[in-house]
Parts: C-alpha cells; structure tokens; sequence
C-alpha cells in the first residue's frame, strides 16, 4: 500500500503567512527570551546539549556555553573559538565532545580550512574537558574516516567510559582519508578516567550489499545521524537512502536487524527519534539540504517532511512499519529554507509528543500517539527573512528541557515557553543531562 498523508492541517493556518520577522504562534507556545549571536561565534548555529543548569550551543565557528538557570534570561559563561563544521555537540560528566567535518589543515582550534585531497588534511572528533564552565579545555583529537558529520553518545555498560557513533558520508577517490566504499560508521571509546586514550575501536559495516544505489532518493554512502536508546539497546539510523534499526546490546558492534526505503517520497534520511516506548521511529527528510523551500504548495506535504514507523516483532525479528507523515500545516513563503529538522519528545506519560525545527518554518509541537494521524497542537515560528530571495536562516535545533524549549535559531538562542495543561499529561522532567540523539526513557 503506497504511504498516503496525515497531515493535520487547517486551511486557516496553512493560508497565513506572516510578514518579514514577524512572529507568530498558537496560544499556548510563547517567547520568554533571545539572546542574540555574538562574534566571534557568529556563523551557522547548530545542536544543543544540556546538562544541569546549562546549554552547550555548536556553532560553525565552536560552541557556547549558557547558564539557564533562569529561562527567560539565558546569559553566555563562555565561547570557545574552534571552527569545524558542523561542530555537532554532545556533552557526559565533565566532558564534550565536537564533530568536525571539514577539512582541516590540523586537529587544533587555530587550524584553517583546507583540501580534503591532501592526506595531512584532518577531520574528526574533538574532546574538551569542561569541568570549569567559564574555561573549556581542549584535551584530545581523534581523526576519523570521512569526518564526522554528526556523532551520537552511548555510554558503556560498565560505566568507565562512553563510546561515539560517528557518522559522515560522500567518500570520493580523490580523498586519501575517505575512499568509497564508505558503508560504515567509526566508533570512537572514551575512557572516562582517561580521556586521552580516546581513540578509534570499531569502523562496522552496516551496508554490505552498498546501501541503496541512488534515483529519486540520496545514494546510500555513510550515515547522516543515529539516535541511539541505550536502555533499550536499539538504536535508529538515518542513513541517505536507508533507513535502519539496529541493536546494539553489543556497543562495539551494532547489528542491523531492519532497513527500509522511501523511493517515492523521502529524498534525503536525515535523522531519527524513538518514542518513549520504543515502539516506533520518527524518521525526517531533509529534502534540499536544509537550504530549500520545501513547505509550499508546490512540494506538497509529504516530501521534506517526517515519516512515522512503527516498530514491530521482538529481538532480531522486529520490523519498521510505515504509518503516516507529518509536515508542518502552515504554508511558508517561497523566501524561507523550511524541512523537517531536529527535534525532541516532550515527556507526557501514555502520549507520543515531540517538539521540532523546521528552520524557518519555526518550531512545531506535535502528536503522534496514533501513528496514522498526527496532528500538530502548537508551533512559533517568524516570519521570513527577505521578502525577495531564498535567505538560509531560522531553527536548527528545538529542544525540550526542564519545563521550556529551547531552540538554536540563527538569530541565537531563543527560549520557549509552553503551557503545559494544552498537553494533557505533559510533565516538566528534571533533567539532569540531555543529548537528545542518547534518549533517556521517562517514567509515570
């Protein structure tokens, strides 16, 4: 049966487009605060991780540290000058970690860019040590194949160290450091004790037969993302072309044990998310890059958008079952780079509910409890940028933590605030850390 829409649009809020910076929202999602970019840390932000009273923001140029210990008045401890895209974040203990996926000329925060076609070129993970907030140190380097786009954190089960999926993808002959075929993922240990020894332990094959060759949707060479949920021992990879669930019970050697495709519809597999219960995957796709107008009439709702899956069977027989998509109901102007994007679940016990960016279609919350007909229950969002030209711009990342949303949008960090009683069960967990691709199962 082919994938048909489940949209939950209305014809009012999918007519409304509001004018340049204009903001507008549901009744029950409003901004508490913005604090703007500030040089040097000025270029394209990136992912969020929290810990305690505190969000770590990447940045094209590094990453910031903000004390939210007050919501409405985020305040920066600190800036760390690094440049690396995409400079993907995650943070454990007193460590953080960064994903570097350019080349560089070294693995130091003064390197400058340079060919990947020259073997001294370096790409990776890089380690700081950030036990003093207003200090961060940089302890440790480690290169991996073809960079590290994204990387996911999952902790080892002894509990002395931490291990990082990373993912990245388009190998070509002409890189010494990233030759196709590139079917893999490195898996970078961590001691905890000792964070210096980290280092490459394990490159899996998870495409033997190559992945998926290319048509409508993206060739299959690497990973984009993982979400990993270690208490489960299963982790979701989107993966270009692929769609995949892995078990990971082994941390040094995950196992595909389910793929699926979406020839029709899904461009580019960009990321995933598990619901509380482990019972499904949300799967987006980056239809453009990231850099496009995908939330218009002429795309339609079900490209550039979200698929709902799923997960049946038990152990090595479980399956991911397509259900529905979901794409945000509000048409965007032509000006406005608009996809799905990254996004978190809202703890509410019994209800499958997720907060999301869709860069300048804004932020969205939606519910998916039944997988065949999500509906959006709140979205802010600004207007466009130009009112002329395709500008790149708005959210990255909307994160759910402690009571607020919290989103990293290229006009800096914007806090959201959200009335809870509109989400029946929703409850403002205490976190103590969150990286949101390492889900933590919430409980009643």
């Amino acid at each position: 049966m082919a994938p048909q829409s489940a949209s939950g649009a209305t014809a009012d809020a999918a007519n409304a487009i509001p004018g340049v910076d204009e903001i507008v929202s549901s009744p029950n999602l409003r901004q508490i605060a913005n604090l703007p970019k500030q040089a040097p840390l000025n270029a394209t932000n990136s992912d969020i991780a929290f810990q305690g009273n505190y969000a770590f923001v990447g940045n094209y140029n590094g990453f910031v540290i903000y004390d939210i210990a007050r919501p409405s008045a985020p305040v920066i401890v600190s800036q760390v000058l690094c440049p690396g895209s995409q400079n993907d974040i995650s943070v454990y203990g007193n460590l953080l970690f960064l994903s570097t996926d350019s080349s560089r000329s070294n693995d130091s925060c003064n390197s400058v860019g340079q060919s990947a076609t020259i073997k001294e070129s370096w790409e990776g993970i890089k380690v700081f040590d950030i036990s003093d907030k207003t200090s961060p140190r940089y302890v440790k380097a480690v290169e991996t194949d073809c960079g590290s786009h994204t990387h996911t954190l999952v902790p080892a089960k002894d509990g002395t160290s931490v291990y990082l999926y990373v993912s990245s993808y388009f190998p070509s002959d002409d890189y010494p450091d990233c030759q196709p075929p590139h079917d893999s993922i490195s898996i970078v240990k961590v001691p905890l004790g000792t964070p210096t020894d980290a280092a490459v332990v394990a490159t899996p094959n998870l495409f033997p037969d190559g992945g998926y060759k290319g048509s409508n949707t993206s060739a299959t060479s690497g990973c984009h993302d993982i979400t990993a949920y270690p208490a489960r021992d299963l982790a979701a990879g989107a993966c270009m072309g692929d769609g995949i669930l892995m078990d990971i019970s082994d941390r040094e050697a995950p196992r595909v044990i389910d793929r699926v495709r979406d020839t029709r519809n899904f461009a580019f597999w960009h990321s995933a998310t598990f619901n509380n219960s482990g019972t499904k995957v949300v799967f987006t796709d980056e239809l453009g890059g990231g850099g496009a107008a995908t939330c218009n009439k002429k795309v339609g709702p079900n490209k550039g958008a979200d698929a709902i899956y799923d997960v049946t069977g038990s152990g090595d027989a479980r399956t991911l079952v397509f259900r529905s998509y979901y794409k945000i109901p509000r048409e965007n102007a032509d000006t406005e780079n608009c996809v799905a994007h990254n996004g978190s679940l809202i703890p509410a016990p019994g209800r499958d509910i997720m907060v999301q960016s869709w860069y300048q279609g804004g932020v969205s919350v939606w519910d998916f409890t039944d997988s065949a007909n999500p509906k959006e229950i709140g979205y802010w969002e600004r207007g466009p940028l130009s009112a002329t030209q395709l500008t790149f711009g708005g959210t990255w990342s909307a994160y759910y933590y402690n009571g607020h949303i919290y989103s990293s949008d290229q006009k800096g960090l914007d806090v959201l605030e959200i009335d809870e009683q509109s989400i029946p069960g929703a409850q403002a967990r205490h976190f103590t850390q969150l990286n949101v691709q390492t889900q933590v199962e919430y409980r009643d």
